[in-house]
């Protein structure tokens, strides 16, 4: 596996070594000892979700609880992004995207401290995310998605949105911030 930093600290985007051949692949999506040398912490939950072209979810964090999120698309594609909510941090507000898919196979590891979203870009992407911690629900954010602050340039004009990301936050109106 390939484990690469991205700009944001602590951040990984990773590339696992696939083996492919006239069958099909196979691949290791987690193994503890490769990730544990690489800083990830153990994994306690595992999440599915599936959304249609057009979909934007988040952008969600825990605090406190925090979440840190290994994160990868077995089917279809969407645009991942990460935004980093920690007061103290040299990027604070600054967001990345990354494309995931099941045809590239990469993962991201996002620590605890970033808030997380992603749009469809596919017809229907199946998205799997292993958390370092339980999902907590009082501790649950939501950042706004489309915060001018930030200033995210997200693939599409018109996302489909649940009430909850419709209406989140903005950063500058969050109180409760990972330091």
């Amino acid at each position: 596996m390939k484990f690469t930093p991205t700009s944001l600290s602590g951040v990984l985007l990773i590339e696992p070594r696939v083996i492919g051949d006239h069958r099909g692949f196979f691949m290791e999506t987690w193994r503890h000892d490769v990730f544990d040398r690489a800083g990830i912490p153990p994994l306690l939950q595992d999440n599915h979700s599936r959304s249609s072209r057009g979909t934007l979810r988040g952008l969600h964090f825990q605090h406190p609880h925090g979440q840190g999120k290994l994160l990868r698309v077995v089917c279809g594609e969407v645009f991942d992004v990460i935004v980093d909510v920690r007061r103290a941090s040299p990027t604070f507000g600054k967001w990345e995207g990354h494309t995931l898919s099941g045809e590239n196979k990469r993962q991201l590891w996002v620590p605890p401290g970033f808030a997380h979203g992603f749009c469809v870009l596919s017809d229907n992407a199946d998205f799997l995310y292993r958390c370092s911690e339980y999902y907590h629900p009082e501790s649950e954010q939501t950042l706004l998605w489309n915060d001018p602050d930030i200033g995210i340039t997200w693939p599409v004009t018109q996302p489909i949105l649940s009430e909850k990301d419709l209406h989140g936050t903005p950063l500058r109106s969050l109180l409760n911030l990972p330091d």
